[in-house]
């Protein structure tokens, strides 16, 4: 590893921690040339995941975009934060174990989709209304006595 003081490229690792939740290892280096300190991450690589998207276009799976999308469906929700990354990475591991490298994004959408209902009922609908670009009240309508059908213990909370 090359010292970031003085690019010498020997150091001794001084000490090694998980860290991201055991997604990557922290190790605290010392140059064996200026003796300075610094802090390296070490991460696993993954084979990329490409994207098919509804128009047909590919783009790399952003996990980040996949977090922000559940985030927003879970806002002022009592969902916590490490449930939510959890799901999150939960859907990204579900990815590297298969052979294939791509994915449609309406696979991507009811995977996360799945998950959700199982966490929160109403994050679930804000999801799909975005997801499944609901145009009005009827679609919200629909989903709910869709939901309420799988789901036989909730009150009836849609009225034909």
């Amino acid at each position: 590893m090359q010292c970031p003081f003085c690019n010498h490229t020997d150091s001794r690792v001084l000490e090694s921690r998980s860290a991201e939740s055991g997604q990557s290892i922290r190790r605290r280096r010392e140059c064996l040339e200026c003796g300075r300190r610094f802090t390296t991450y070490e991460r696993i690589e993954f084979v990329p995941i490409i994207v098919i998207k509804r128009d047909g276009s590919r783009e790399s799976f952003d996990r980040s975009k996949l977090l922000r999308g559940i985030m927003t469906a879970c806002g002022k929700t009592n969902v916590p934060q490490q449930q939510i990354e959890a799901l999150v990475d939960d859907i990204e591991a579900e990815l590297q174990l298969r052979s294939r490298r791509e994915v449609s994004s309406s696979e991507l959408g009811e995977a996360a989709l799945q998950r959700l209902r199982q966490i929160s009922e109403v994050a679930y609908v804000r999801f799909a209304s975005v997801y499944r670009q609901f145009q009005g009240i009827s679609d919200f309508v629909e989903e709910l006595a869709h939901l309420q059908q799988s789901s036989p213990e909730l009150p009836a909370l849609v009225q034909r």
